[in-house]
């Protein structure tokens, strides 16, 4: 395994481990959030996917330009 691969791995792991724990405590915060406002539990679950797909962008871009 060469540095460039060792490096995506560990970032694809570090990325998956955020966004695990994230959506292990995901039903969690929209619960508590719902209790507050229903629209609030939206924007919750909204933040958490516009978050993964804003990772994977920039990585994405970072790739590119390398």
């Amino acid at each position: 395994m060469d540095r460039e691969t060792r490096n995506a791995a560990v970032a694809a792991f570090v990325i998956l481990l955020v966004f695990g724990a994230f959506a292990y405590w995901l039903p969690t915060l929209m619960m508590a959030a719902g209790n507050v406002s229903g629209w609030l539990a939206g924007v919750v679950a909204a933040v958490f996917l516009l978050g993964l797909f804003i990772v994977f962008w920039l990585r994405g871009r970072s790739q590119r330009k390398g």
